[in-house]
């Protein structure tokens, strides 16, 4: 038995991939598959590119990416990683924009008071689509002074709802909110010199550090 094979006639493209298509550069394709966990996106060479579910957008939170895409589409996109070994490429939409998470404690410091639409009603409290795509949460226990078990009941999706900061986790990208507190002057002032002492907090460390490398500076003279 003779075994042949044409591809070994012409170059392998996986071996010169990373001088294309250097990370964080932009590569142009069409939609050729659309998964569970993301769509697949075609590019001259061949070469099938994934755009994971997780880097589609910064907050939207799509159940299937079916929802927004097809096969066919046209997209720009970002590339994320290379395995050249293991023949997979990764790219991202959403690194096309800024990052909204960024700088979300300047945006949203605790206290504040917001205005956003209700995009989803679960057991456990309101999802609230604030400006610039954001969502924060409602938890049950912050709907009401007192627990409402079926938030259903209460609110539905297109809803505007007042609300306060009461928690931010840039890493984490969550934002708690409370509709209870918009009520309760206590707890409006326990948040506002929460955030007070968690800004003072950030500015001393910053100055320790600075005061720091400039003793360690004068030291070294």
């Amino acid at each position: 038995k003779i075994s042949l094979g044409m591809k070994q006639t012409e170059e392998n493209p996986w071996s010169v991939i990373e001088a294309q298509y250097p990370v964080g550069s932009r590569v142009k394709g069409e939609v050729r598959n659309i998964t569970k966990f993301g769509i697949f996106v075609g590019l001259d060479e061949g070469i099938d590119g994934l755009v994971h579910i997780s880097d589609i957008s910064w907050t939207e939170q799509l159940k299937h990416p079916s929802e927004q895409f097809k096969k066919g589409d046209e997209l720009e996109a970002v590339v994320l990683k290379i395995d050249r070994e293991n023949e997979k490429f990764s790219l991202g939409l959403k690194q096309l924009l800024p990052n909204p998470w960024e700088g979300i404690q300047k945006t949203y410091p605790v206290g504040t008071e917001v205005t956003g639409v209700a995009t989803s009603i679960t057991d456990f409290g309101v999802f609230v689509r604030l400006e610039g795509g954001i969502e924060g949460l409602v938890y049950s226990s912050e709907l009401a002074e007192e627990r409402i078990e079926n938030p259903a009941e209460h609110f539905k999706e297109g809803q505007e709802i007042k609300s306060v900061v009461v928690k931010v986790d840039p890493e984490e990208q969550k934002i708690s909110l409370s509709i209870r507190a918009i009520h309760d002057k206590a707890e409006k002032t326990a948040l506002k010199e929460k955030a007070a002492q968690e800004s003072a907090s950030q500015a001393t460390t910053l100055g320790d550090l600075i005061g720091a490398k400039l003793s360690k500076g004068q030291d070294a003279e």
